[in-house]
């Protein structure tokens, strides 16, 4: 369970970092917004146990966090 885990996690984090990518012709603004956005549902989901709520819910919160850093 433990490597299926760890597997689940290394996939994650890399196709995070593959779409950070993607970000090279955004305004800094929205980088900022899609990087909060990111680390928001990383976040939510930890403190809630993986829960599908808290996994959106900190995606939003860090999504406004971030766009409001831009500013």
């Amino acid at each position: 369970m433990k490597t299926m885990r760890r597997v689940a996690i290394s996939t994650v984090v890399i196709a995070v970092l593959l779409g950070l990518g993607a970000c090279a012709g955004m305004s800094r603004r929205d980088q900022n917004t899609i990087i909060g956005a990111g680390v928001g549902a990383v976040s939510g989901s930890v403190l809630t146990g993986g829960s599908a709520v808290g996994t959106v819910g900190g995606a939003a919160v860090g999504g406004v966090i971030g766009h409001e850093v831009g500013k």
